[in-house]
């Protein structure tokens, strides 16, 4: 399959809205857009209808596109979806011990990245993030719970990467949670990691009381 200069324009501008180079609520042109990536308007054109219909963008003849801000009602459906699949699949994996160790050092692997990135690079760090609950989420062999995970993920990366741009030192507890959550993967206990989850994604998120 042939890529396109409209797909080009798709992944670099929904990846600027992932990270929040394009903020919630910038209203941006396609002129704009084209005159970066050095294309015509069409492709733009036909990007920005892409991102519009997955949601990212709301179109405005003529004015332009506007990136749509994260809401209060997204955060918590994004974050209440990631408890129920991470619980979910771990609760799968448990019993398996072969597969727990495996999975534990997955997570290991992905703790000492995350130890080493750069603080100020909040793209990556946000990206090793969504990383190390996909891990969790892979190991339970679903593939189409897997796969909607995936998608959910870019929500997820989005809104780590505005509250690292709001409290860069959120940092430290995000990885301090993480090494906590590796570790109570390996007891296997289930249930734990879910109430540790649930504290993690509320403390990291700000949004205690996400009506779990």
């Amino acid at each position: 399959m042939t890529y396109s200069s409209s797909d080009r324009v798709y992944d670099e501008v929904k990846e600027m809205i992932l990270t929040c180079e394009l903020d919630g609520g910038e209203m941006i042109s396609e002129g704009t857009i084209a005159s970066r990536f050095e294309v015509s308007r069409t492709p733009v054109r036909e990007a920005f209808l892409r991102l519009a219909a997955e949601g990212w963008m709301r179109l405005y003849p003529k004015r332009g596109a506007l990136i749509v801000p994260i809401g209060d009602s997204e955060a918590r459906d994004v974050l209440d979806a990631r408890v129920l699949l991470e619980t979910h699949a771990l609760g799968s994996v448990v019993s398996d011990a072969t597969a727990t160790a495996g999975l534990v050092d997955r997570l290991e692997e992905n703790l000492a990245r995350h130890r080493l990135v750069n603080r100020a690079d909040a793209a990556e760090f946000a990206r090793l993030d969504a990383e190390f609950h996909q891990l969790i989420v892979a190991a339970g062999r679903n593939g189409l719970l897997a796969g909607f995970y995936v998608s959910l993920g870019e929500r997820h990366r989005r809104m780590t990467a505005d509250r690292l741009r709001r409290d860069p030192a959120i940092t430290e507890r995000i990885v301090a949670d993480h090494a906590e959550l590796a570790r109570v993967v390996g007891t296997a206990d289930a249930e734990r990691f879910a109430s540790l989850l649930s504290a993690h994604l509320d403390g990291v998120h700000g949004m205690n009381g996400t009506g779990r």
